[in-house]
């Protein structure tokens, strides 16, 4: 086994650039210790830097230990490793198991850099139980394809090179190579419903079905075959229903399709958003009522993570939308990029031809602040005041996005709207040096700046 498996690896690794970097994620178990044994026996074959990644949950008190022999190891073998330390918070209802296992990924991403390779030591059985997880979940075909061999992943790829070898073969490698390895005692607690699957159910269908792993493989990639070719159909959908931006879907598209042509569209959208998917309740409601909801109404789906609403003929996915604290407002003057609190994004100065007077920077005049009542505005090149309810109904930007637009006030009147509008008279003082604000929006960069 020991020759196709580096072999294997080998072929892997030469499908990426040169000076691309290759991170191990590094238990220090058993199949993450015989993934980084094989990695450093090919490292002169290689034109990458080889590093490892490992994560402490921080849920054992002996965790510290696993660090350290991961440290030992990897400083014995001459390989880079990064250790991260996870703060786990569990809300009620939650599993254990999938906020572990979603801190662990997002630690990973912040470090490894574009075009890198992350490497994970998952194998047949680990395959047959997350194909059985999904199963008991009610899982569709996505879901039943279990885990791809490689896939893009943040900005490089995440390959998992053991998935063609068992749990039996791997152990065998380990006997052959006398390797060393740490030894969850959690994995054998059954709470777990991993480990309930890997401890008691798998054992007894080899048991009776010996060709498991192979089947479930089998399996598992007619799956892949029919969500591709729904992702397809979606893809298609997504084409002729996608509105200003990738945030948004057109009901006048949507409506054309069949219900179930709707479902599979709403799933791929939000999972090409990188927002997790709302179960199949959700999915209901939105259908019937956000869908049948009329112009006039703001209906919401929120689901962990993710928020759904609609305005006007759009329907906008977004991320849960952060909250400004109440009566937010601080003096600027315009020489350094102003942060807006909750994530909410910068404002910088833009000298342009209008805009607000510059000795109304230096005299320390300019206030920032959000939407507060009674102000309005006559924006250049239109007639009339408008309040600020009006500017936004004006410019389409939905009722939910207006109290996180900042606003910049001039001895207490609105001189402009984000980077939408300037208002009168600022507006007008063309023969005076001016500065114009431009709007970074870092919490919705899409969203925000195409309203």
């Amino acid at each position: 086994m020991s020759l196709n498996w580096e072999k294997l690896l080998y072929q892997l690794v030469r499908l990426l650039p040169p000076g691309c970097g290759i991170y191990i994620a590094y238990s220090g178990g058993l199949d993450s210790r015989e993934l980084q044994h094989a990695m450093a026996r090919l490292r002169p074959e290689l034109e990458h830097e080889l590093h490892a990644i490992h994560a402490d949950h921080g849920l054992q008190p002996d965790s510290g230990s696993w660090s350290d022999h991961c440290e030992r190891q990897c400083a014995m073998l001459g390989i880079r490793l990064h250790k991260v330390h996870l703060n786990l918070q569990v809300a009620a209802g939650e599993s254990l198991e999938a906020v572990a296992r979603e801190a662990r990924y997002l630690a990973f991403s912040k470090i490894i850099g574009a075009g890198d390779l992350l490497l994970t030591a998952h194998h047949a059985d680990d395959q047959v139980e997350t194909v059985l997880l999904q199963l008991l979940r009610g899982a569709g075909v996505s879901g039943l394809a279990g885990m791809p061999a490689i896939k893009s992943w943040s900005q490089g790829w995440l390959a998992r090179p053991l998935l063609p070898f068992s749990r039996q073969e791997l152990e065998q490698y380990a006997l052959d190579n006398a390797l060393s390895w740490m030894e969850d005692e959690t994995n054998r607690d059954v709470r777990f419903s991993r480990n309930l699957l890997r401890q008691r159910v798998v054992p007894q269908l080899k048991s009776r079905w010996p060709g498991l792993l192979k089947t479930i493989a089998r399996s598992a990639g007619h799956c892949a075959s029919a969500a591709r070719l729904v992702d397809e159909l979606a893809e298609a959908d997504r084409g002729t229903c996608l509105g200003a931006n990738p945030w948004r879907l057109s009901m006048a598209g949507l409506e054309k399709l069949s219900r179930i042509r709707q479902e599979n569209l709403l799933r791929y959208w939000i999972r090409r958003q990188g927002l997790n998917l709302p179960n199949a309740h959700k999915i209901r409601r939105i259908l019937s009522e956000v869908l049948t909801a009329s112009e006039a109404s703001h209906p919401l789906v929120r689901w962990h993570g993710a928020e759904l609403r609609r305005y006007g003929a759009e329907l906008y996915m977004m991320p849960p939308l952060p909250t400004p604290e109440p009566g937010w407002l601080v003096p600027w003057d315009g020489s350094y990029p102003l942060q807006l609190p909750a994530g909410l994004g910068q404002l910088l100065v833009d000298r342009q031809a209008m805009g607000i007077p510059e000795n109304a920077w230096h005299e320390g005049r300019v206030r920032v602040g959000f939407r507060s009542s009674g102000l309005k505005c006559t924006p250049a090149g239109r007639s009339g005041s408008r309040s600020f309810k009006r500017l936004c109904q004006d410019m389409s930007i939905p009722a939910w996005l207006r109290p996180l637009v900042p606003l910049l006030l001039v001895d207490g009147e609105m001189a402009a709207v984000g980077d939408y509008c300037v208002c009168k008279p600022f507006a007008e003082r063309e023969l005076q040096a001016v500065v114009s604000v431009s709007y970074t929006h870092l919490t919705l960069p899409t969203m925000l700046a195409q309203c």
